[in-house]
């Protein structure tokens, strides 16, 4: 658009283009600038551009810009922007994980009658305003503090052979509403290496409701991986009907089969296609909000951890994500054309979705309740980031 060629007095040939979106930023510094500053100003505008002096004050005056400035916002301002009201949002949403905003949406009424108990009294209209906050608001407000994360695990599953024809694979398990059907899987804190022993993180999830359990294990030896399921399956709020796992060998052997097919009502033993995460894709899910988002991808390789890991996961861990954290589950999926349409229920915590099964009897769910009670979200998680700690300091 500039070339070096000009004209008998003096102006470098421009574009018309060119000498607006020159006459733009020359417009901004002439308004803001001093007497002495604009005589200066108009010396440049008539030396680029080869106008007339009084040409380029009269234009500097009444300048039109040439780039439409970004409308106003119409209508009234936004209640929500104030600190009042943003930093109990922000508080809540990191001790809950970064859960997206419409989980923080329904979270949000579990949490606050907790909050004055850890970070002191909300008034009145702040408390009305979070109660009511849309999730496309709470986008809004919390869009410049998002973490991206971008991190991957690597795969260690290492198949088991022997037992593949004994036990059968199972891929319609979608639609199971009646709870005590996990899902099972491994999550290795191995790092950037392989080599050598290693704490595990054995996960569960049931399938209906979302309750979920995690064990820690050193190594994946067959004998470790079936006491910590004995311990997980004492402590679900309900029987243990199916088991459904990869191809995994700490999963597919003999110990585990006996253990749930040699008893007075059997569990139902299933396994995934080799190569289809997406047979298990309730557990694979947890195993990035339970586990890595917690913990990372650091290795864990000192044997002590694993106590300390199994002490936490017992406790505080599995009361914050059963009790606190909703979910939402996949209700229709549709393919119309290259695009495919989902349609998923209202978030729930695996604990309201127990509290509505038709299966779970009603001295589990007064309990539960009663537990419940007993609970504040801010508290486990402050127990939770104490005891992370300790557990790093082990690495």
């Amino acid at each position: 658009n500039v070339t070096e060629e000009r004209f008998g007095n003096g102006g470098i040939f421009m574009s018309p283009q060119a000498k607006e979106e020159y006459f733009e930023v020359l417009y901004k510094r002439y308004k803001q600038a001093c007497r002495k500053e604009k005589t200066v100003i108009i010396n440049e505008c008539c030396a680029v551009c080869g106008y007339h002096r009084k040409h380029a004050i009269r234009k500097l005056r009444k300048y039109k810009r040439f780039t439409k400035p970004k409308a106003k916002k119409r209508g009234k301002p936004s209640v929500y922007n104030k600190e009042a009201i943003i930093r109990p949002l922000k508080q809540i949403w990191l001790a809950a994980n970064l859960p997206c905003s419409k989980r923080l949406k329904s979270v949000l009424p579990i949490w606050l009658p907790k909050y004055s108990d850890h970070f002191g009294k909300l008034t009145e209209d702040v408390f009305k305003a979070l109660w009511a906050i849309s999730p496309s608001t709470i986008d809004r407000i919390l869009k410049p503090v998002r973490i991206q994360y971008q991190k991957r695990g690597k795969s260690t599953t290492k198949p088991g052979t022997l037992l593949r024809r004994q036990i059968p694979i199972n891929t319609n398990q979608w639609d199971e509403s009646r709870p005590g059907y996990l899902e099972a899987d491994t999550v290795a804190h191995c790092g950037d290496s392989l080599m050598g022993m290693f704490a595990y993180t054995v996960d569960f999830v049931d399938i209906a409701t979302g309750w979920t359990e995690q064990r820690a294990v050193w190594g994946k030896g067959e004998k470790g991986v079936l006491e910590q399921i004995r311990d997980v399956e004492k402590m679900l709020p309900f029987p243990l009907l199916g088991f459904d796992s990869d191809n995994g060998s700490e999963f597919l052997n003999y110990h585990l089969l006996r253990h749930f097919t040699e008893r007075k009502q059997p569990v139902n033993f299933t396994r995934s296609r080799a190569y289809h995460k997406n047979d298990n894709a309730h557990i694979e899910q947890k195993n990035w909000t339970h586990v890595r988002q917690w913990l990372g991808y650091q290795r864990l390789d000192n044997q002590k951890v694993v106590p300390l890991m199994n002490n936490l996961y017992r406790n505080e861990w599995r009361l914050f994500h059963n009790f606190f954290l909703p979910s939402v589950k996949l209700i229709q999926k549709e393919r119309i054309g290259s695009k495919t349409i989902k349609k998923h229920d209202d978030p729930k915590t695996p604990y309201q979705r127990i509290m509505e099964s038709i299966y779970i009897n009603e001295s589990v769910k007064l309990a539960l309740t009663k537990q419940l009670e007993n609970l504040n979200p801010f508290e486990l998680n402050t127990a939770i980031q104490s005891k992370l700690k300790k557990i790093t300091r082990l690495r």
